[in-house]
């Protein structure tokens, strides 16, 4: 009774891995989606820089600096939003990998139980069979003395 009962736990344990592991795997990949929002943001100011400081060599009128001006400070807002997101993703991802190895070490300790039980359970049907084996040989020398 007691093997069903650390079966049924282990495998609810590990369900509660695989699931702690799925979880870790999307907050990973959110973060590295974000790392990458924020790399192409970077480069398409870094674009858009450049193509101001052409403009500005061959001759700019105000009101086309002013929009290159008010554009690139939003890149830069774009550029701290996705940098807030990709803090929190990364703090998400830390909690999610700290969440999976707890959950990890469940699993381990119940199969720990569960190996003992099987090694305790192995060393009685041992017991029995020797004593088994022990009453045939005891029969038979009592049967050959009649």
């Amino acid at each position: 009774m007691l093997m069903k009962q650390l079966d049924t736990l282990l495998k609810f344990e590990k369900d509660k891995e695989v699931q702690a592991a799925q979880k870790l795997k999307a907050a990973e990949l959110e973060y590295q989606q974000n790392i990458s929002r924020l790399n192409g943001v970077g480069d398409y100011r870094l674009e858009y820089m450049k193509r101001l400081s052409q403009q500005s060599i061959e001759g700019i009128d105000s009101a086309t600096y002013s929009h290159y001006h008010a554009f690139i400070a939003k890149l830069d807002n774009a550029s701290e939003q996705v940098r807030i997101a990709m803090v929190q993703a990364k703090a998400l991802s830390e909690q999610s990998k700290t969440l999976w190895m707890k959950q990890r070490q469940k699993v381990k300790a119940v199969e720990h139980l569960r190996d003992k039980q099987l090694k305790k359970l192995a060393l009685i049907a041992q017991s029995n069979e020797q004593k088994m084996f022990d009453e045939i040989a005891s029969q038979q020398f009592i049967r050959r003395r009649l």
